[in-house]
């Protein structure tokens, strides 16, 4: 047998290189073979060097680049991520801005609350010590488990809100336990709670556990958070809020906690006080209920404004809500009831979605238009019939549009007072040789005055209306519609108060606004709110003056006459109704009843909208509670 050591010892070399033996065991295989001189090294060529040494470099240039990177460019970067995982901070959060009427009346106060929190990185590794802690948390809080588990699983955050707002019980019971539910704690918190729940819950709103989509989009917030969710609490947010506090805790290398490092403390929110008048926005609830329970109607929305400043004293939506319900956590049968409630309490009736009809509310607007146009003047006179009629360019038959009693001859001012159709009809629309204002002309004037437009209220959820849009189907009868409230438009309750305020003032249009100042924890002013002009002069004085003895003319010999000429001031009016298109088995209208009222006539200081939904033909639901509410103003 062959052997390589025989020749190396041959040569006077004892000691054996790898690559001796390497030769050796190639030689074994070759054994039996005809051994010949063969290559061992294939030098490699100039381009595989030349590619390796440039892999080379570039190694050592990406290397020294993300040391570069991280050590100088990130390094302010990499120590906070570094202190971060050293420490860790609990947050302490801030007691919320609280919410007073125009008198300090306080309508929202802070409550202490608890909250069972756990932050995963501190909890056991291991996923059976895990689940039994999951397990044990469950049966104490009367919560699935499974739902539990997969919360702790899928959320991304590091602290997940297990249950919030602890009954005494389950506090009792888990303080006495904590110690089995490591990396978990009991959490203090600020709750909510606002004086009659349901009275101020539109215009309020309500604050409840902030979710997981506001979590990514809001910055600075705890998974234990509460933020607000609509009304006043969603809009000054972030003034309400505060500046949150933080417990800053250092952990070793394993993630306990060693020590507390520090308390930062948290600052009390900006508190608000509104221009809301509560004993009266209380009286117009009372007033309405009182209509409901003498009626078919059971949905209603009133609003309140100062004319001087755009100031909101009331704002009514029924039915409502309690915004409690929220604060505290709600329940499922609780949401589940709210959402199935045909009447559907959650929608604010007020401010939002296209609005209503406005019936013969509309014809102190057109009476405006017409005047500023020369179409009339205040001592025009137009014989009003008990119908007009004109032929239908469809049919070529006669349609007729008939007033609701016969007026004879009337003017702009007995026109508003006794809401004379066919006066408005002729106006609007023209008739047998008198050229009418046209619709675009209508469209025109009631935009001035804001409709179609959201009015700038500090409130989310706004509505805008609809207006009518004219294509080639229109005819003379749409306007004759249009010019008494009726047809394919809608406005809400606070665009018509806004209309009405520039009315009352003489010609100034405000943004609604329902907070007038900031304040601190002591009540002093911080802020006031300004008023935000949104037109002026639009219209002539003169022509104002002459709108407002129309609607002074309703209260004394009209329409309000026996309702509103009773009061301690000296009140202006419009009435209206408009159809619904439901009826009654035997024929009666279902109607949204509508009543404006301003007053002192002389220098107004509220104007007050109220509407109530589906009232039976020939019931009266609006008047009573215009009078209520304004008596109550100028006596309480």
């Amino acid at each position: 047998m062959f052997d390589s050591r025989n020749i190396y010892k041959k040569q006077g070399i004892d000691e054996i290189e790898v690559q001796e033996v390497l030769l050796d065991n190639l030689m074994q295989k070759k054994e039996g073979e005809e051994f010949s001189e063969q290559r061992m090294e294939i030098p490699l060529s100039s381009g595989i060097l030349r590619v390796l040494y440039g892999a080379f470099l570039l190694i050592i240039a990406i290397v020294a680049i993300k040391s570069f990177d991280l050590q100088v460019l990130l390094a302010n970067e990499m120590h906070e991520a570094a202190q971060q995982n050293a420490v860790r901070n609990i947050p302490l959060a801030p007691n919320r801005g609280v919410l007073y009427d125009s008198s300090f009346l306080q309508l929202a106060f802070n409550r202490p609350s608890f909250d069972f929190v756990c932050d995963k990185f501190n909890m056991p590794s291991t996923p059976k010590e895990k689940e039994d802690i999951l397990k044990n948390a469950s049966l104490i809080l009367n919560i699935s488990f499974v739902e539990l588990k997969d919360e702790i699983q899928e959320n991304l955050a590091p602290r997940i809100l297990v249950q919030e707002n602890l009954s005494h019980e389950e506090l009792i019971l888990l303080e006495s336990r904590l110690s089995e539910f490591e990396g978990c704690s009991i959490q203090e918190n600020i709750r909510r709670e606002y004086i009659k729940g349901s009275l101020f819950s539109h215009l309020l709103g309500y604050t409840a556990k902030i979710s997981a989509q506001e979590f990514l989009e809001l910055q600075g917030y705890s998974v234990t958070d509460q933020v607000g969710k609509v009304g006043i609490e969603k809009t000054y947010e972030e003034s309400l809020r505060g500046n949150p506090g933080r417990i800053v805790l250092a952990r070793d290398a394993a993630g306990r906690i060693v020590e507390e490092r520090e308390t930062i403390p948290s600052q009390q929110g900006t508190s608000l006080v509104l221009w809301l008048n509560a004993g009266l926005q209380e009286r117009i609830v009372e007033s309405l209920q009182t209509v409901f329970a003498q009626t078919t109607a059971k949905r209603g929305a009133v609003v309140a404004l100062d004319p001087s400043t755009g100031g909101v004293l009331s704002l009514v939506s029924l039915p409502s809500f309690d915004a409690n319900l929220f604060t505290r956590g709600i329940s499922q049968r609780e949401w589940n009831d709210l959402l199935n409630n045909p009447a559907n309490p959650l929608f604010n009736r007020a401010i939002s979605g296209i609005g209503y009809p406005t019936g013969s509310v509309i014809k102190p607007l057109i009476g405006v238009a017409a005047l500023e146009e020369g179409v009339i003047s205040e001592d025009t006179s137009i014989f009003a019939p008990l119908e007009i009629c004109v032929e239908n360019i469809y049919t070529k038959e006669d349609q007729c549009f008939r007033d609701w009693t016969f007026h004879g001859t009337s003017n702009i001012i007995r026109g508003i007072a006794e809401s004379v159709n066919t006066f408005f009809y002729i106006i609007g629309g023209g008739y047998e040789g008198f050229s009418g204002l046209g619709p675009v002309k209508i469209k025109e004037y009631i935009e001035r005055f804001g409709w179609g437009e959201t009015t700038g209220i500090d409130l989310p959820g706004e509505g805008k209306g609809i207006l009518p849009e004219f294509d080639q189907n229109w005819r003379l009868g749409d306007t004759y519609h249009l010019s008494i409230g009726q047809g394919p438009f809608a406005v809400t309750p606070l665009q018509v108060a806004s209309a009405f305020s520039a009315v009352a003032n003489g010609g100034t249009l405000f943004e609604p606004r329902v907070v007038k100042e900031f304040v601190d924890e002591e009540r002093n002013t911080l802020e006031v709110i300004g008023s935000n002009l949104r037109r002026e002069g639009f219209v002539d004085a003169e022509t104002l003056e002459i709108i407002r003895k129309g609607m002074r003319q309703t209260v004394t010999a009209g329409s309000a006459t026996g309702w509103l000429d009773s009061l301690p001031v000296n009140a202006a009016a419009k009435t209206g109704t408009a159809q619904t298109g439901r009826r009654t088995r035997d024929g009666k209208d279902y109607l949204h009843s509508w009543t404006v009222a301003f007053a002192p006539i002389e220098n107004p200081k509220i104007v007050l909208v109220v509407i109530v939904e589906d009232l039976l033909e020939g019931q009266i639901g609006t008047l009573p509670v215009a009078r209520d509410a304004l008596e109550w103003y100028f006596t309480q």
